[in-house]
C-alpha cells in the first residue's frame, strides 16, 4: 500500500473533511477523494461516513487509525534514525506555538540536552492546526500549544495557564487605542475578548505571531495583549506599562502526545514538560497585574 494513502487517511481524519486536508496536503479535493476510495477498495471497508458535516470515521475508519498512524510512525521513524548525526541514537521532533518558545520551550530544550545528550532533538515552530496534524500523522512527536483537539490516541494535558494583560508602549497611552493590534491568540481569547470589550471597534492591524506585534509596539508605539510571562521583564524595565484597569485573560498551554508509545525518550519529554508547567503554574500567575472589570462597555480609559 502506498504510504501516501495512509498520509492521506490521516489527514481526512484530522480535518474532518476532504477540502481541509487537501489544504493541509497540498493536492486537490479529488486527489483525496481517489486516494480515500482507492484505499477503501484495498482494504474493503468504508473508512468515512461523508455528510454535510463532513467525513467522521466509521467503526471500521476508527480501527484503521490506530493502523495508519503506525505505518506512518515507523516510517517517519526510520527516516529520522537512518539520517541520525554520529554519536546519536534516536531523535525527538516538538512543535510548539511561537509564544510558547519565548522562555518556556527553551527551558525544555535545556533539560532534555542534559538528561537525554544522546537523543537529536529537531524543533519546529507552528500552529494549533499544522501542530494536531503533525501529531496525527507522526511526524511530530510533542505538541505545545493553546488549542488543541481532541483526538484517538493523543493524550492532552494542561500545562499552565498563560495569563494575558494588556500593556502598551506608553504610560499615557489612551483607551481605546487606535494603535491598539489585535492578536490572534486562539478562539478561547476571542470569546473573552469579545465578552470585556462588546463595542470596541475592529482594530486597524492584527496579527497571528506575537513577535511581529510585539516588534510593532515597540518601535512605533501601539498596545496589545500578551502573555505576562513573556511582558513581566519588559514592564519592569519601563519599556511597556499595564493599561490600567483592563481585564486580564487567561489561555490554557496543553501538551499532546501519543498515548500508545511507551518508550523512554518520549516518556522523558513528556516528564520534563509536565515538571516545567508545574513549576510555571507556581510562580507564572502570581506577580501579574490584578485583573479589574472594564471601565466601560467599550473598555477602561485612562
Amino acid at each position: 500500500m502506498d504510504i501516501e494513502f495512509a498520509r492521506t487517511f490521516l489527514a481526512v481524519a484530522a480535518a474532518g473533511n476532504f477540502v481541509g486536508a487537501a489544504q493541509r496536503l497540498h493536492v486537490t479535493q479529488s486527489t483525496v477523494s481517489s486516494r480515500i476510495q482507492t484505499l477503501e477498495a484495498y482494504l474493503g471497508a468504508v473508512l468515512f461516513q461523508r455528510g454535510r458535516a463532513g467525513a467522521q470515521l466509521t467503526s471500521a475508519g476508527r480501527r484503521f487509525l490506530r493502523h495508519a498512524n503506525t505505518l506512518v510512525r515507523t516510517l517517519e521513524q526510520a527516516r529520522h534514525e537512518v539520517g541520525l548525526p554520529a554519536g546519536f541514537r534516536g531523535s525527538l521532533t516538538l512543535r510548539g506555538r511561537v509564544a510558547l518558545w519565548d522562555g518556556f520551550l527553551p527551558q525544555w530544550v535545556a533539560r532534555m540536552r542534559a538528561s537525554h545528550p544522546d537523543i537529536s532533538l529537531r524543533l519546529e515552530v507552528g500552529f494549533e492546526e499544522d501542530i494536531m496534524q503533525g501529531l496525527v500523522q507522526g511526524t511530530v512527536d510533542v505538541g505545545v500549544l493553546y488549542t488543541p483537539e481532541s483526538r484517538p490516541g493523543l493524550g492532552i494535558e494542561r500545562l499552565f495557564e498563560e495569563r494575558l494583560v494588556l500593556v502598551a508602549s506608553e504610560p499615557t497611552r489612551p483607551w481605546p487605542d487606535p494603535g491598539y493590534i489585535h492578536m490572534d491568540w486562539g478562539a478561547e481569547f476571542h470569546a473573552q475578548f469579545g465578552t470585556a470589550f462588546p463595542d470596541l471597534a475592529a482594530p486597524a492591524v492584527t496579527a497571528n505571531i506575537g513577535w511581529l506585534v510585539m516588534q510593532q509596539m515597540l518601535h512605533c508605539g501601539g498596545s496589545g495583549y500578551f502573555p505576562w510571562r513573556i511582558t513581566r521583564e519588559l514592564v519592569e524595565q519601563g519599556q511597556l506599562w499595564p493599561v490600567e484597569g483592563s481585564p486580564a485573560f487567561t489561555l490554557p498551554a496543553y501538551m499532546v502526545y501519543s498515548l500508545e508509545r511507551r518508550e523512554g525518550t518520549l516518556v522523558g519529554a513528556v516528564d520534563a514538560l509536565r515538571a516545567l508547567g508545574a513549576e510555571e503554574r507556581a510562580v507564572g500567575g502570581d506577580a501579574a497585574p490584578t485583573a479589574t472589570p472594564p471601565a466601560s462597555a467599550a473598555g477602561p480609559r485612562r
